[in-house]
């Protein structure tokens, strides 16, 4: 007797709700294990097909405006925040060291881009573990754009108030290597009130963004509080469901309200950094199946250099107008 496609959904998503085990599904749904571990990704598959469309990346340089206007109070230029994963998964058969990683677990690479909404506009899942992070970027779709210059951004343009041409940049931490559109702190510690401790606060209080994205997703679909036991061919697909299924409820105006209602995500209050709900359900990050990525070291030409500088004049000098 076929089951039910109700039966079928409901199976799928209290398996990403809450990461329960084949057996436990079995005694709750009255499902065979072998029959559930076709039903997952065959669900998965089918909704990653309905809501394909509630993940896009910009197209031309109008549709980036619209991305930049969510961070111009915070960072002007800005369009968008960058992070990776490691999505830590159980040992595939046969698989020798390809998803080996230098945290000695197994896993895939999960790199993704998120806009001041709280959405993924970019996400790319599937590079083995085994390769360095740095090569898992250079071979992400979204950073051969910027190299080709086909990702279609805005022309250069100046800061307000400033002369000097920037680019329109992404957002990211000290992991990766900074490029002509990929923005990263300046190393090492700084004295209260300089222009280095100004730019990286700037940039940190922007791309925090991404840190709750990753934050709730992981408190929302529990499949992620631990490694992944599924066969890794389903992982990416199973992971671009709770990406996409994200999205659709942030999206959605009678879901939103519920799946993140107000305090959900970090804020600032009079200049106070108040820490959202969502840490309060945080795994252990030894537990977790996301896990950050290692530090990936270029030599960058000295004007990329010049291009940060230029950001940190500006909002150096801005903090200083406004004290």
């Amino acid at each position: 007797m076929p089951i039910p496609a109700k039966i079928r959904l409901a199976l799928t998503l209290r398996y990403l709700a809450t990461g329960d085990s084949y057996k436990s599904l079995h005694y709750l749904f009255k499902v065979s294990t072998s029959a559930i571990s076709q039903i997952i990704p065959e669900v998965c598959k089918a909704i990653n097909s309905v809501l394909k469309d509630q993940i896009k990346l910009p197209q031309t340089p109008a549709e980036w405006l619209s991305i930049e206007e969510g961070f111009r109070r915070k960072f002007p230029r800005c369009v968008g925040a960058i992070d990776g994963k490691h999505i830590v998964i159980k040992c595939p058969p046969h698989s020798g060291s390809q998803y080996y990683n230098y945290k000695h677990t197994y896993s895939i690479v999960l790199m993704a881009l998120v806009d001041s909404e709280y959405r993924f506009i970019f996400a790319d899942i599937g590079g083995q573990g085994r390769i360095s992070d740095g090569g898992i970027f250079q071979n992400c779709l979204l950073l051969q754009k910027i190299d080709t210059g086909t990702i279609n951004l805005p022309p250069d343009a100046p800061l307000p108030g400033r002369e000097i041409d920037v680019p329109y940049v992404f957002l990211c931490d000290g992991a990766f290597a900074i490029d002509k559109h990929i923005m990263k702190p300046f190393p090492g510690n700084h004295n209260f009130n300089t222009m280095e401790r100004t730019f990286n606060y700037k940039l940190s209080s922007s791309r925090i963004i991404v840190e709750n994205v990753f934050g709730i997703l992981t408190t929302v679909f529990r499949i992620f509080k631990k490694p992944i036991e599924i066969d890794r061919e389903n992982v990416p697909t199973v992971t671009m469901t709770c990406i996409l299924l994200h999205n659709f409820l942030i999206n959605s105006r009678t879901s939103s309200n519920i799946y993140a209602p107000p305090g959900t995500f970090d804020s600032i209050a009079d200049g106070v950094n108040i820490d959202g709900s969502w840490r309060q359900n945080q795994p252990n990050p030894d537990n977790s199946a996301l896990r950050p990525i290692a530090r990936v070291p270029r030599r960058s030409p000295r004007d990329i250099y010049e291009i940060r500088s230029e950001f940190a004049h500006y909002f150096h000098n801005l903090n200083t107008e406004n004290n």
